[in-house]
Protein backbone atom coordinates (compact mmCIF):
# COMPACT_ATOMS: atom_id res chain seq x y z
CA UNK A 1 0.00 0.00 0.00
CA UNK A 2 0.83 3.42 -0.48
CA UNK A 3 2.32 5.61 2.46
CA UNK A 4 0.42 7.56 4.92
CA UNK A 5 1.19 11.37 5.40
CA UNK A 6 4.51 12.11 7.11
CA UNK A 7 4.48 12.40 10.72
CA UNK A 8 6.60 16.18 11.26
CA UNK A 9 10.16 15.49 11.75
CA UNK A 10 11.29 16.84 15.47
CA UNK A 11 13.37 19.82 15.30
CA UNK A 12 16.48 17.80 16.81
CA UNK A 13 16.09 15.46 14.19
CA UNK A 14 15.09 17.62 11.52
CA UNK A 15 19.15 19.44 12.06
CA UNK A 16 20.68 15.62 11.90
CA UNK A 17 18.98 15.34 8.67
CA UNK A 18 20.13 19.23 7.33
CA UNK A 19 23.83 17.69 8.12
CA UNK A 20 23.79 14.11 7.07
CA UNK A 21 20.81 14.19 4.18
CA UNK A 22 20.47 10.31 3.55
CA UNK A 23 20.58 9.53 7.26
CA UNK A 24 16.57 9.24 6.97
CA UNK A 25 15.68 7.72 3.78
CA UNK A 26 12.71 5.68 3.95
CA UNK A 27 13.27 1.80 3.23
CA UNK A 28 12.63 0.84 -0.47
CA UNK A 29 11.03 -2.30 -0.41
CA UNK A 30 8.27 -3.87 -2.59
CA UNK A 31 6.75 -2.74 -6.22
CA UNK A 32 7.06 0.51 -7.66
CA UNK A 33 6.48 2.27 -10.93
CA UNK A 34 8.55 4.91 -12.44
CA UNK A 35 7.33 8.51 -12.03
CA UNK A 36 6.16 10.08 -15.17
CA UNK A 37 4.49 13.75 -15.91
CA UNK A 38 1.14 12.08 -17.52
CA UNK A 39 0.70 10.45 -13.33
CA UNK A 40 1.22 13.66 -11.68
CA UNK A 41 -2.16 14.55 -11.10
CA UNK A 42 -3.27 10.87 -10.84
CA UNK A 43 -0.70 9.93 -8.04
CA UNK A 44 -1.62 13.02 -6.08
CA UNK A 45 -5.54 12.59 -5.81
CA UNK A 46 -5.60 8.46 -6.15
CA UNK A 47 -2.53 8.19 -3.67
CA UNK A 48 -2.55 4.35 -5.70
CA UNK A 49 -1.04 1.48 -3.43
CA UNK A 50 2.48 1.88 -4.42
CA UNK A 51 5.56 1.14 -1.96
CA UNK A 52 7.92 3.29 -3.72
CA UNK A 53 8.75 5.71 -7.10
CA UNK A 54 11.43 5.68 -9.19
CA UNK A 55 12.65 9.43 -11.11
CA UNK A 56 14.30 10.14 -13.54
CA UNK A 57 17.31 12.64 -12.84
CA UNK A 58 17.75 14.75 -15.41
CA UNK A 59 13.97 15.43 -15.58
CA UNK A 60 14.24 17.42 -12.08
CA UNK A 61 17.59 19.21 -12.85
CA UNK A 62 15.89 22.17 -13.13
CA UNK A 63 15.93 25.26 -10.78
CA UNK A 64 12.04 25.52 -10.36
CA UNK A 65 9.08 24.97 -12.31
CA UNK A 66 6.26 22.19 -12.91
CA UNK A 67 8.25 19.43 -12.20
CA UNK A 68 9.43 20.43 -8.75
CA UNK A 69 6.85 21.75 -7.92
CA UNK A 70 5.20 18.09 -8.41
CA UNK A 71 8.27 16.16 -7.30
CA UNK A 72 8.17 18.11 -4.01
CA UNK A 73 4.33 17.16 -3.01
CA UNK A 74 4.63 13.08 -4.20
CA UNK A 75 7.57 13.06 -2.26
CA UNK A 76 6.16 13.49 0.97
CA UNK A 77 3.73 10.43 -0.30
CA UNK A 78 6.18 7.71 -1.20
CA UNK A 79 9.60 7.03 -0.76
CA UNK A 80 11.81 7.60 -3.83
CA UNK A 81 14.70 6.19 -5.93
CA UNK A 82 16.71 8.45 -8.45
CA UNK A 83 17.43 6.88 -11.93
CA UNK A 84 20.18 8.70 -14.43
CA UNK A 85 20.70 8.47 -17.91
CA UNK A 86 23.74 11.14 -18.25
CA UNK A 87 26.73 10.12 -16.04
CA UNK A 88 28.62 8.07 -19.13
CA UNK A 89 30.21 6.02 -16.86
CA UNK A 90 32.05 4.28 -19.32
CA UNK A 91 33.18 7.57 -21.42
CA UNK A 92 36.99 8.27 -21.54
CA UNK A 93 36.18 11.97 -21.26
CA UNK A 94 36.83 13.22 -17.62
CA UNK A 95 33.55 12.92 -15.19
CA UNK A 96 31.53 15.59 -15.53
CA UNK A 97 31.45 17.33 -11.68
CA UNK A 98 29.20 20.24 -12.81
CA UNK A 99 26.13 17.47 -13.68
CA UNK A 100 27.21 15.25 -10.45
CA UNK A 101 27.21 18.15 -8.84
CA UNK A 102 23.50 18.90 -9.47
CA UNK A 103 22.78 15.26 -9.15
CA UNK A 104 23.99 15.68 -5.68
CA UNK A 105 21.85 18.46 -4.39
CA UNK A 106 18.67 16.93 -6.42
CA UNK A 107 19.90 13.79 -3.81
CA UNK A 108 19.42 16.16 -1.01
CA UNK A 109 16.10 17.42 -2.18
CA UNK A 110 15.01 14.01 -2.44
CA UNK A 111 16.91 11.85 -0.21
CA UNK A 112 16.73 8.60 -2.15
CA UNK A 113 16.69 5.18 -1.56
CA UNK A 114 19.57 5.31 -3.92
CA UNK A 115 21.15 6.91 -7.25
CA UNK A 116 21.56 4.77 -10.31
CA UNK A 117 22.85 5.50 -13.82
CA UNK A 118 23.58 2.77 -16.37
CA UNK A 119 27.02 1.00 -17.91
CA UNK A 120 27.16 2.32 -20.79
CA UNK A 121 28.62 5.77 -22.79
CA UNK A 122 26.63 8.23 -24.22
CA UNK A 123 28.80 10.41 -26.10
CA UNK A 124 32.52 11.59 -27.49
CA UNK A 125 34.32 14.96 -27.65
CA UNK A 126 31.41 16.50 -25.70
CA UNK A 127 28.46 15.37 -28.22
CA UNK A 128 25.72 13.18 -26.86
CA UNK A 129 24.20 10.54 -29.08
CA UNK A 130 21.21 10.91 -26.60
CA UNK A 131 21.79 6.80 -26.18
CA UNK A 132 23.31 3.94 -24.15
CA UNK A 133 26.09 2.68 -26.07
CA UNK A 134 27.70 -0.49 -24.51
CA UNK A 135 31.12 -1.30 -23.42
CA UNK A 136 33.76 -3.73 -24.16
CA UNK A 137 33.88 -6.71 -21.61
CA UNK A 138 37.77 -6.32 -21.44
CA UNK A 139 40.03 -6.04 -18.36
CA UNK A 140 41.01 -2.42 -19.39
CA UNK A 141 37.35 -1.58 -19.54
CA UNK A 142 36.48 -2.75 -16.14
CA UNK A 143 39.71 -1.09 -14.17
CA UNK A 144 38.50 1.86 -16.06
CA UNK A 145 34.82 1.73 -15.21
CA UNK A 146 36.02 0.63 -11.52
CA UNK A 147 37.75 3.32 -10.70
CA UNK A 148 34.88 6.30 -12.42
CA UNK A 149 32.34 4.95 -10.11
CA UNK A 150 34.52 5.25 -6.84
CA UNK A 151 35.36 8.27 -7.68
CA UNK A 152 31.56 9.08 -8.12
CA UNK A 153 30.59 7.44 -5.04
CA UNK A 154 33.24 9.20 -3.11
CA UNK A 155 31.74 12.43 -4.61
CA UNK A 156 28.06 11.62 -3.85
CA UNK A 157 28.82 9.84 -0.62
CA UNK A 158 27.23 7.15 -1.02
CA UNK A 159 27.10 3.50 -3.12
CA UNK A 160 25.28 3.82 -6.58
CA UNK A 161 23.82 0.86 -8.36
CA UNK A 162 24.73 0.31 -11.97
CA UNK A 163 22.07 -1.25 -14.39
CA UNK A 164 22.71 -3.47 -17.21
CA UNK A 165 21.68 -2.20 -21.01
CA UNK A 166 20.16 -3.43 -23.89
CA UNK A 167 23.09 -3.90 -26.91
CA UNK A 168 22.49 -4.47 -30.42
CA UNK A 169 26.30 -5.07 -31.59
CA UNK A 170 29.47 -6.44 -29.70
CA UNK A 171 33.07 -5.40 -29.32
CA UNK A 172 35.79 -8.11 -31.12
CA UNK A 173 38.17 -6.76 -27.98
CA UNK A 174 35.41 -8.08 -25.49
CA UNK A 175 37.80 -10.65 -23.09
CA UNK A 176 34.89 -12.05 -21.06
CA UNK A 177 31.06 -12.03 -21.39
CA UNK A 178 28.72 -9.08 -20.21
CA UNK A 179 27.46 -10.89 -17.00
CA UNK A 180 30.91 -11.87 -16.18
CA UNK A 181 32.15 -7.97 -16.64
CA UNK A 182 29.31 -6.62 -14.28
CA UNK A 183 29.81 -9.28 -11.67
CA UNK A 184 33.33 -8.83 -11.60
CA UNK A 185 32.67 -5.23 -11.56
CA UNK A 186 30.44 -4.91 -8.98
CA UNK A 187 33.21 -6.18 -6.54
CA UNK A 188 36.18 -3.95 -8.08
CA UNK A 189 33.72 -0.96 -7.56
CA UNK A 190 31.91 -2.18 -4.41
CA UNK A 191 29.14 -0.63 -6.21
CA UNK A 192 25.43 -2.53 -6.47
CA UNK A 193 22.86 -3.49 -9.29
CA UNK A 194 20.24 -2.41 -10.91
CA UNK A 195 19.16 -5.47 -12.87
CA UNK A 196 16.90 -4.81 -15.78
CA UNK A 197 15.30 -7.52 -17.16
CA UNK A 198 14.14 -6.74 -20.00
CA UNK A 199 17.41 -5.70 -21.24
CA UNK A 200 18.72 -9.32 -20.50
CA UNK A 201 15.91 -10.66 -22.52
CA UNK A 202 16.24 -8.51 -25.26
CA UNK A 203 20.41 -8.87 -25.53
CA UNK A 204 20.14 -12.73 -25.23
CA UNK A 205 18.14 -12.80 -28.57
CA UNK A 206 20.26 -9.84 -30.04
CA UNK A 207 23.21 -12.03 -29.25
CA UNK A 208 22.23 -15.51 -28.79
CA UNK A 209 23.50 -16.28 -25.23
CA UNK A 210 21.38 -18.17 -22.95
CA UNK A 211 19.21 -15.20 -20.51
CA UNK A 212 19.32 -17.09 -17.59
CA UNK A 213 23.00 -17.71 -17.18
CA UNK A 214 23.11 -14.30 -17.30
CA UNK A 215 21.04 -14.13 -14.48
CA UNK A 216 23.14 -16.93 -12.63
CA UNK A 217 25.93 -14.94 -12.67
CA UNK A 218 24.33 -11.81 -11.02
CA UNK A 219 25.77 -11.50 -7.14
CA UNK A 220 22.46 -11.85 -5.06
CA UNK A 221 23.60 -9.86 -2.29
CA UNK A 222 24.21 -6.62 -4.86
CA UNK A 223 21.12 -6.52 -6.99
CA UNK A 224 19.34 -4.01 -5.18
CA UNK A 225 16.34 -3.50 -8.02
CA UNK A 226 14.79 -4.86 -10.80
CA UNK A 227 13.48 -3.17 -13.97
CA UNK A 228 10.45 -4.13 -15.76
CA UNK A 229 9.62 -3.13 -19.50
CA UNK A 230 8.41 -4.26 -22.91
CA UNK A 231 10.23 -4.18 -26.31
CA UNK A 232 10.05 -4.13 -29.69
CA UNK A 233 11.08 -5.86 -32.76
CA UNK A 234 12.37 -4.23 -36.08
CA UNK A 235 13.86 -6.75 -38.40
CA UNK A 236 16.24 -9.49 -36.73
CA UNK A 237 16.54 -6.88 -33.49
CA UNK A 238 14.43 -6.23 -30.27
CA UNK A 239 14.74 -3.47 -29.54
CA UNK A 240 14.23 -1.45 -26.03
CA UNK A 241 11.68 0.81 -26.24
CA UNK A 242 9.35 1.11 -23.39
CA UNK A 243 6.60 2.20 -25.16
CA UNK A 244 4.14 -1.63 -24.36
CA UNK A 245 3.49 -4.06 -21.85
CA UNK A 246 6.12 -6.55 -20.42
CA UNK A 247 5.95 -9.29 -22.39
CA UNK A 248 5.55 -13.27 -21.43
CA UNK A 249 9.02 -14.08 -22.20
CA UNK A 250 9.91 -10.94 -19.76
CA UNK A 251 7.39 -12.56 -17.38
CA UNK A 252 8.88 -15.80 -17.52
CA UNK A 253 12.42 -14.49 -17.20
CA UNK A 254 11.63 -12.45 -14.09
CA UNK A 255 9.73 -15.35 -12.44
CA UNK A 256 13.10 -17.09 -12.90
CA UNK A 257 14.77 -14.05 -11.45
CA UNK A 258 12.84 -13.91 -8.35
CA UNK A 259 13.37 -17.52 -7.78
CA UNK A 260 17.07 -16.96 -7.46
CA UNK A 261 17.42 -13.38 -6.06
CA UNK A 262 13.97 -13.16 -3.93
CA UNK A 263 12.06 -10.04 -3.04
CA UNK A 264 13.93 -7.39 -5.12
CA UNK A 265 12.50 -4.52 -5.23
CA UNK A 266 10.88 -4.32 -8.10
CA UNK A 267 9.03 -1.62 -11.14
CA UNK A 268 7.54 -1.19 -14.39
CA UNK A 269 9.34 1.71 -16.43
CA UNK A 270 7.29 2.95 -19.72
CA UNK A 271 8.86 5.82 -21.10
CA UNK A 272 6.70 5.92 -24.90
CA UNK A 273 2.99 5.46 -25.19
CA UNK A 274 2.10 5.36 -22.03
CA UNK A 275 -1.14 4.62 -20.67
CA UNK A 276 -2.99 5.36 -17.83
CA UNK A 277 -2.07 5.04 -14.03
CA UNK A 278 -4.85 2.14 -13.86
CA UNK A 279 -3.15 -0.37 -16.24
CA UNK A 280 0.46 0.52 -14.89
CA UNK A 281 -0.96 -0.67 -11.41
CA UNK A 282 -2.56 -3.89 -13.12
CA UNK A 283 0.96 -5.22 -14.74
CA UNK A 284 2.65 -4.18 -11.30
CA UNK A 285 0.20 -6.61 -9.46
CA UNK A 286 1.53 -9.27 -11.70
CA UNK A 287 5.10 -8.72 -10.38
CA UNK A 288 4.00 -8.89 -6.92
CA UNK A 289 2.37 -12.10 -7.76
CA UNK A 290 5.16 -13.86 -9.21
CA UNK A 291 7.25 -12.64 -6.64
CA UNK A 292 4.78 -13.87 -3.86
CA UNK A 293 4.69 -17.39 -5.81
CA UNK A 294 8.42 -17.78 -5.97
CA UNK A 295 8.71 -16.76 -2.50
CA UNK A 296 6.25 -19.49 -1.15
CA UNK A 297 7.47 -22.16 -3.52
CA UNK A 298 10.90 -21.54 -1.90
CA UNK A 299 9.51 -21.77 1.40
Amino acid sequence: MGLRDPKPVPAATASVVAAHPHALRPPIRGFGLGLRPQHYAAVLQQRPPLDWLEIISENYLVPGGKPLHYLDRIRELYPMVMHGVSMSIGSTAPLDFVYLGRLKALARRVRPGWISDHLCWTGIGGYNLHDLMPLPYSGEALRHVGTRIRQVQDFLGQRILIENVSSYLTWRSSEMTEWQFIAELAAEADCDLLLDVNNVYVSSVNHGFDAREFLDAMPAARVRQIHLAGHSQQGDLLIDTHDAPVPPPVWDLYRYAARRLGRIPTMIERDASIPALAQLLTELQRAREICAASAARAA
